[in-house]
């Protein structure tokens, strides 16, 4: 085998392989009284992205949003969906890996999400909800770095 080819072959791959909904739920417990409140509903939105391995070079990658709108105590919707995708990995440095994973695939996963969430609160009868832009980078970075504290508080206990 040639160094060329065997350079080809050892180049990286990150490739979609598939994009689906995995998960959804909506619910309206207060319809049809819900369409006929006057106040402006609260929001409590909640993200959650998780990846997992499989044979082969893959990985499935999920974003999953909980978005509820309350007025007062009452729910007017809960919306719960999983946008997922199907990522073949290959030839990635180990720690370039947690980044793809926690920030590359988000990103390609979070405009979908969007799209599902904004088509179900409008089936559901309600305006459309946008969910903003989120930069998957700086939670990454901000998650690393709470590891990276709760292990030196760790190694700082087992010390004492």
């Amino acid at each position: 085998m040639s160094e060329e080819n065997q350079a080809a072959e050892n180049q990286p791959v990150f490739a979609i392989q598939k994009i689906y909904v995995k998960d959804v739920s909506v619910e309206s417990p207060n319809a049809p009284q819900a369409f006929l409140e006057q106040l402006q509903p609260e929001f409590n939105i909640q993200f959650r992205n998780e990846a997992r391995g499989f044979d082969n070079g893959f990985y499935e990658v999920s974003l999953t949003v909980t978005a509820q709108a309350k007025v007062e105590d009452r729910t007017v919707f809960l919306i719960e969906t999983t946008q997922a995708g199907l990522f073949q990995i290959e030839h990635v440095p180990a720690d370039e890996m947690d980044p793809l994973l926690g920030i590359g695939a988000p990103s390609i996963l979070f405009p979908y999400l969007r799209e599902t969430v904004s088509d179900l609160t409008t089936r559901a009868g309600f305006p459309p909800l946008l969910l903003q832009p989120i930069n998957f980078e700086a939670i990454y970075l901000q998650q690393r770095a709470q590891q990276a504290a709760q292990q030196q508080t760790g190694a700082a206990e087992t010390t004492h």
